[in-house]
């Protein structure tokens, strides 16, 4: 089997990404860009019109057992990469990580992670280190990215490195005239409406000594550009902190846009405890099976410093647990559940917690014959735990991240309780300072 390198970026590409996996290649020419499906609507232009310039895979057209190097740009969560993850627990493979966001959980065997306001700048910096020619158009395309992701070099994340890079690229002929074109963005009815309405319900107030507004805007289909929206939002609202929360309630999901224009509230840290991620002044998150009013909890108990420390899981958790055998047969668990109210109980054998059954696993019984069978053939066998000593902000980042509704409380290896998303969402409604 020939065995080959690859390099790869986030879902929904922008040109920072774009661009630092392009410059990748001419670091490691012998690696393969490969880019993931999702890609942001300027990105998927710039490669309709230059589909020729780049021979670019995707994630299913890579044999990926033949991958001997993983190289990774702009990105440093395993969650982010598209199709990757089967690569997460090979111990064969080198991987190397260029990226300027807050660490992941990528182990990487070398790095150069530093943060400044755009991964290519990175890049860039070691082309010209390397003496590497660049063209035109690339430079011109690293310009973009790098514009892109510092906002011209007006955000708040940018660096002096950033600038240099920036010079270092215009010295090269990058033009100024396409990177403007291709960063103009396409801000059309369906996303001013979006605004309007927004602005229409808006509310500001104060946390932590910050003019917050948090507004949750129903939206139907794909609206793109939504970023672009809430950093209109923020502008026009005059506020340090914009929230946009957009459930898509015909998919059971929201999408999370925050934009902070504050050096106290790190909104790529806000966002990455959602299980999305960003920068300080900009961040997003995808959340599924969360309603929205939930999710604000959650955000103004991150920016209020989570301060009922005091409350654990074990002050939340319900006690004694009811466990199963992973012998009995479905039917007789799903009578016994039904009896007592539960939509979930974790399975045991011999003392040893082995897996959990929830009412998304009886939906998997499509025989009636199933019904006989034991319990083990259905159950989620990999079970998320939780100490009774962790903040609910914490357990709650579980339940979101690992789309999961229940969890149990083990404690010195013995199970001695069991937290759902319904305690979590009493707490957050009910309990959470005003």
């Amino acid at each position: 089997m020939k065995k080959m390198e690859i390099i790869t970026t986030h879902k929904n590409t922008d040109f920072d990404a774009f661009a630092s996996v392009i410059a990748a290649t001419l670091l490691y020419p012998d690696a393969v860009p490969v880019l993931p499906k999702s890609i942001n609507p300027n990105v998927k232009y710039f490669l309709g019109i230059h589909k020729n310039l780049f021979d670019i895979k995707q994630s299913d057209q890579i044999d990926l057992d033949a991958v001997k190097k993983l190289i990774v740009v702009d990105t440093n969560n395993w969650r982010r990469l598209e199709g990757m993850g089967q690569l997460k627990e090979r111990k064969d493979i080198e991987i190397i990580l260029w990226d300027h966001h807050r660490p992941g959980d990528i182990e990487a065997d070398w790095k150069r992670q530093e943060p400044v306001g755009a991964a290519i700048t990175l890049l860039a910096g070691e082309l010209k280190k390397r003496k590497i020619h660049i063209s035109t158009i690339f430079s011109t395309l690293f310009l973009t990215g790098l514009y892109e992701d510092t906002g011209n070099l007006s955000f708040p994340s940018s660096q002096p490195e950033d600038a240099y890079a920036a010079g270092y690229l215009m010295s090269l002929k990058a033009d100024l005239r396409i990177v403007t074109s291709f960063l103009k963005a396409d801000y059309g009815e369906i996303q001013k409406k979006t605004l309007f309405e927004m602005l229409n319900t808006a509310k500001t107030e104060i946390i932590e000594g910050h003019t917050v507004s948090f507004n949750i805007m129903p939206i139907k289909g794909h609206v793109e550009m939504l970023s672009l929206v809430m950093h209109k939002y923020r502008e026009i609202m005059n506020v340090e902190v914009a929230i946009g929360i957009f459930p898509r309630y015909e998919k059971n999901r929201c999408m999370v846009i925050g934009r902070s224009g504050s050096d106290r509230v790190d909104m790529g840290t806000i966002m990455q405890r959602l299980g999305g991620g960003g920068h300080p002044g900009a961040g997003s998150a995808m959340l599924k099976s969360v309603d929205p009013e939930t999710i604000e909890k959650l955000i103004r108990a991150m920016m209020e410093g989570n301060r009922q420390t005091s409350v654990r899981i074990g002050d939340l958790m319900s006690f004694p647990v009811d466990t199963f055998d992973p012998g009995i047969k479905m039917e007789e668990l799903r009578s016994s559940l039904r009896k007592k109210g539960f939509k979930g109980a974790p399975i045991m054998e011999e003392g040893r917690l082995i897996g959990m059954i929830t009412r998304s696993d009886f939906k998997k019984i499509r025989k009636k014959s199933q019904w006989e069978s034991p319990v083990k053939a259905f159950m989620k066998r990999e079970v998320i735990t939780v100490d009774p000593g962790m903040s609910p902000i914490q357990a709650a980042r579980q339940i979101i991240t690992k789309n999961i509704g229940h969890l149990p409380v083990v404690e010195n290896g013995e199970i001695i309780g069991i937290v759902t998303r319904s305690d979590l969402m009493v707490y957050f409604y009910d309990l959470l300072p005003e």
